[in-house]
């Protein structure tokens, strides 16, 4: 059942064959059996009972709200939600209970969804392995795999691998069944990054497609809502109900006429698959590079035209990236001082005083540097040498990707992560940054060019960890890309996560093979 996709399981809810509450209480009792992932903050079992008592009401009488209905999803934490508190996984946010919902969650309440819970992450969504915030790191479930227990022959408690970051609880929650869905923030990959580490789907959706009203926000030129499922299918799903034009976000744009569903027997000998000779980086694993030749080389085989193209200014992405986000984190930080809402320090000696005792109380050494490195950007005697010039580079990406795809290419096929899950013991040896600039390479200039990409699972890497792959689309050509990699995940089939020893093992196992095909975990 909680292996089952959301279409499934919403036709077995408008059956009657399973009621809302009944799926509610198994993803809760999944969230108790993986307490130790520490994907979630906090648990919404209360309200998330009344939610879906409220939907088999509705069921009962055959007048659901769409897809969605009785459907549990989980959220990352950096997203308002009324009543409920939201924290960023930082001490500074503590006990902040907003009173507003964000419009991405109120969006798929009104939709019948179920909110089961709100995932960890990097404080303020800053990392890529979700291991800086304040409420411990997240761990990856396939570390419990029977793949790669197999293959490690080590002890869990000491071999296991990160969940990847800022939205790994999102990741984690999907990739252990205790939610069918997840939303999460990208700012430079943040949900591509865990999906592509944890094997499930990630969407990062074009710029302005949907709403970042009520998402806390990290850089604001570059935050998109991110969507975390188990199959592409689930996750167009939950794109039709996200996007759309929103009064409290000017940035939104109003989307396109979409397909009622990602169509089944497309032709992908109409397709131009672009390989970006870029993204050939020299710490790219051997099994990461054989992953996306094996791809390219299927795209080819059944038809499609794959040819090598090149993004010049893929270079000086990173660097531009991180100019750009420390300077916006410097601007957004600043908003917490201590007076209105979340920490405040007992320093009372002055107002600055407190304001600095309450800052430095409340941010973790990541969230301090780069609020520092982003004020040291924007001081007059360097805004033109650092910040313009590094908009100016970011206009230049974005022409690199305008001029390929106006070149006849439909998408861009390039890895999402240089390698499988690093290792939690390995992981923490380097810092915050320079983790940072190793795994967003090839995930951040899609944020800096605002385009659309998805990435998926193609195969299992020898240690028996997943290995994604990364489709990237032109703007607002989010259907498009969601038809492709539908088609490519029904190409590579990938297999469900079976945990090792897991007494529910059977039942994930038997659920699935009740399905048609595997697509995705």
């Amino acid at each position: 059942m909680l292996g089952l996709s959301i279409r499934e399981v919403s036709q077995a809810l408008k059956e009657g064959r399973l009621s809302a509450t009944e799926l509610c209480r198994k993803c809760i009792n999944q969230i108790e059996r993986t307490r130790f992932l520490n994907a979630y903050i906090t648990i919404t079992e209360e309200q998330a009972m009344e939610q879906a008592q409220r939907a088999d009401d509705r069921l009962r009488t055959g007048k659901p709200l769409g897809s969605l209905d009785g459907i549990p999803f989980s959220v990352k934490d950096n997203f308002c939600t009324e009543n409920i508190e939201t924290t960023c996984a930082s001490i500074m946010l503590k006990g902040y209970v907003p009173p507003f919902n964000a419009t991405v969650v109120q969006k798929l309440l009104d939709q019948g969804a179920v909110l089961i819970g709100k995932n960890n992450l990097d404080e303020f969504a800053m990392g890529s392995g979700s291991t800086d915030g304040a409420f411990g790191p997240v761990r990856n479930p396939w570390s419990y795999a029977a793949s790669y227990r197999e293959q490690s022959r080590g002890d869990p408690d000491s071999d296991w691998v990160i969940a990847g970051g800022s939205s790994g609880g999102s990741a984690a929650a999907v990739a252990s069944l205790s939610s069918f869905l997840a939303l999460g923030s990208d700012t430079g990959g943040s949900t591509r990054n865990p999906g592509s580490l944890c094997g499930v789907v990630a969407l990062k959706p074009t710029y302005g497609l949907v709403s970042r009203h009520g998402l806390i926000p990290l850089v604001n030129s570059m935050d998109v809502p991110g969507i975390l499922t188990r199959s592409v299918h689930d996750a167009a799903i939950v794109l039709r109900t996200l996007q759309g034009q929103d009064e409290k976000d000017s940035t939104t744009v109003q989307a396109q006429s979409t397909p009622h569903s990602i169509p089944e027997d497309f032709d992908i000998r109409d397709m131009c698959v672009g390989l970006p000779k870029e993204y050939h980086a020299p710490d790219l694993s051997k099994e990461t590079l054989a992953q996306w030749s094996r791809v390219a080389d299927m795209f080819e085989k059944a038809g499609a035209r794959v040819r090598e193209v090149s993004l010049p200014h893929t270079q000086h992405s990173i660097v531009c990236y991180h100019v750009l986000c420390c300077c916006e984190v410097a601007s957004n930080m600043a908003r917490f001082d201590g007076l209105e809402y979340g920490h405040r320090s007992a320093v009372d000696s002055s107002t600055d005083a407190m304001y600095a005792t309450t800052r430095h109380e409340g941010f973790n050494n990541v969230v301090r540097r780069r609020a520092l490195s982003g004020n040291y950007f924007l001081l007059k005697q360097n805004y033109e040498r650092y910040f313009v010039k590094a908009q100016q580079i970011r206009r230049l990406i974005a022409e690199d990707f305008k001029r390929v795809f106006s070149s006849g290419v439909d998408v861009l096929l390039t890895p999402t992560t240089l390698s499988d899950a690093t290792r939690y013991s390995d992981f923490i040896q380097e810092d915050n940054r320079t983790r940072s600039t190793q795994d967003d390479i090839f995930t951040q200039p899609v944020n800096m060019a605002g385009l659309p990409a998805i990435t998926l699972p193609t195969g299992i890497s020898h240690r028996g960890l997943p290995i994604s792959l990364q489709l990237i689309g032109q703007t607002l050509q989010d259907w498009k890309l969601l038809t492709v990699a539908h088609w490519l995940e029904q190409q590579v089939n990938f297999p469900m996560i079976r945990f090792h020893g897991d007494s529910n093992e059977r039942e994930v196992e038997r659920s699935v093979s009740e399905r048609t095909h595997i697509t995705g975990l």
